[in-house]
């Protein structure tokens, strides 16, 4: 059967490339070089059409363990001038790679965009910020980002900043972690409702969701977020969550982290794809088909070996398929639900 093309609701590959010592890091990205989950010959061979490229900027001596720790360290403290020349450094990458693959890859800032491309066979980014701690509070570097390109925000990641708290990675989590959105935290929602910028909710902590959910005019987002019920990690939504997804018109993206997938919470890269199937069907249970997509965490991550890397995507569509989902509920989840809520966002 042919490919089905995904379009993904998240991945680091930005930040791997980012981290590598010397080289061309846009020409080992556009040809290829076998590290991590993503590039571009791996990104076709699997039908990685396109998706959301974060851009998330690390504290100095920041370095999760890649072990099956159930509670990985927080993550560091960073400055704003330092966030935001990181950030600079990772988004220059992103358009160097546009700029050298000769249109094989575009930045897209409409959904009508993204659809082009699609039908081009064209990869189609999505330029995202995890984590708002380059964004001062009078939102001029906000507004000159999104001049460049910017269409997706994170307003935390997982530490505090002055926007609001992150969730720290825990496992088992029973409930709300701390303090929610700071008036400043408020200020970007509505900053960003204003510019139609999506806002990500998948790293803020319980009460910093239901802050945004009271106050955002868009359709509530958690582009790599799993279910609680099933995963009791504090990364992953309780279904009182998952329901105001649908009643906004919302998606979330299923997350490929083993953590956030398994029963018991370890990161281990035998995870069997069965139990990416019972977290889709408890979004679908709730949330309805309409609101669900994929979100993989791709180069940001331990995932299944049953995926192992883009290439192999279709893995997981046959599982779907397998799990007698049906052509036109796996279109959707592989791409269709992302592309219209980005055009019910953006405009």
């Amino acid at each position: 059967m042919p490919l089905v093309p995904v379009f993904d609701g998240h991945n680091d590959v930005l930040l791997r490339l980012w981290l590598k010592p010397g080289g061309d890091a846009a020409a080992d990205f556009l040809n290829g070089d076998g590290k991590g989950h993503l590039d571009l010959p791996r990104m076709k061979a699997g039908g990685f059409a396109g998706g959301f490229f974060a851009i998330f900027a690390p504290a100095e001596s920041e370095v999760l363990p890649d072990d099956d720790d159930v509670n990985p360290p927080l993550a560091g403290q960073i400055s704003q001038p330092n966030a935001l020349r990181k950030t600079l450094e990772m988004a220059s990458l992103l358009f160097r790679i546009e700029a050298a693959s000769a249109g094989r890859f575009k930045v897209c800032r409409t959904a009508a965009e993204i659809r082009a491309c699609l039908a081009q066979g064209v990869t189609a980014a999505v330029f995202h910020i995890e984590g708002a701690e380059a964004i001062d509070e009078k939102f001029k570097v906000l507004d000159v980002l999104y001049e460049s390109g910017l269409r997706s925000l994170g307003p935390v990641w997982s530490r505090p900043n002055v926007f609001g708290n992150g969730v720290p990675f825990r496992f088992p989590s029973t409930g709300n972690t701390g303090d929610g959105l700071t008036e400043a935290g408020r200020d970007l929602i509505r900053y960003c409702n204003e510019r139609r910028i999506l806002i990500d909710l998948s790293h803020l902590n319980e009460k910093g969701f239901w802050d945004a959910a009271k106050l955002s005019t868009a359709p509530l987002v958690a582009t790599h977020s799993n279910a609680h019920a099933i995963s009791a990690s504090s990364r992953n939504l309780n279904d009182d969550q998952i329901k105001a997804v649908h009643d906004s018109g919302g998606v979330i993206g299923l997350n490929f982290a083993t953590g956030f997938l398994r029963e018991d919470g370890r990161w281990r890269s035998d995870t069997p794809l069965d139990i990416m199937l019972r977290h889709l069907d408890h979004l679908l249970r709730i949330a309805g088909e309409d609101c669900v997509a994929l979100g993989s965490d791709f180069d940001g991550a331990k995932i299944p070996s049953a995926i192992g890397d883009a290439a192999g995507l279709p893995n997981l569509i046959a599982a779907m398929r397998e799990k007698q989902y049906g052509e036109a509920l796996v279109a959707k989840i592989a791409q269709g639900n992302w592309l219209n809520v980005l055009e019910r966002t953006w405009g």
